[in-house]
């Protein structure tokens, strides 16, 4: 028998950050699909990632282990959905890889990178979750202020005139 209760609105279960840059959606894909750019950028500093291993592409997993000042260490663990180069990528923790189901996991990940007319990209990263409740929890965790500082380290990395591995 499915369940009668109707699940919150998705502006109840969902995070988004939108931010247009001068740097190309060609480089901030880059970035964020380039395992070496990840330790350069990824979390906002003092923490950081390591051990990252990323097989970009539909069904690929990711991994890595994120790195806090005080010694901290939390493994990272999810899968693709949808990989479009230079315009979206779709994750989730929801699985780890060969859809191994993960108990813990937290929400799906859409991120576009939309061309602007007079250059540069728009960059949306949406963070989906499967509860009011778990949305909030995420929020708390630092959502905004982390995301918005991994964003600006990202562009501050890839908006140079080098790769994005430099």
């Amino acid at each position: 028998m499915l369940s009668s209760t109707a699940p919150s609105p998705l502006s109840e279960r969902e995070i988004v950050i939108t931010r247009d840059t001068h740097v190309s959606p060609e480089k901030l894909f880059a970035g964020w699909t380039d395992p070496e750019a990840y330790p350069k950028w990824f979390c906002p500093r003092p923490w950081y990632v390591s051990d990252v291993q990323l097989d970009v592409r539909p069904g690929g997993f990711n991994s890595m282990i994120i790195c806090g000042p005080d010694g901290e260490r939390f493994p990272n663990r999810g899968v693709y959905l949808e990989v479009v180069p230079n315009e979206k990528l779709v994750f989730t923790d929801c699985f780890f890889a060969d859809w191994e189901p993960n108990p813990d996991f937290m929400f799906v990940g859409i991120l576009t990178f939309e061309a602007l007319p007079g250059g540069g990209t728009r960059y949306t990263a949406k963070a989906r979750h499967w509860t009011k409740e778990a949305c909030e929890k995420h929020a708390a965790m630092g959502f905004h202020d982390g995301w918005n500082k991994a964003f600006d380290q990202l562009v501050e990395l890839v908006g140079q005139t080098s790769s994005p591995d430099a």
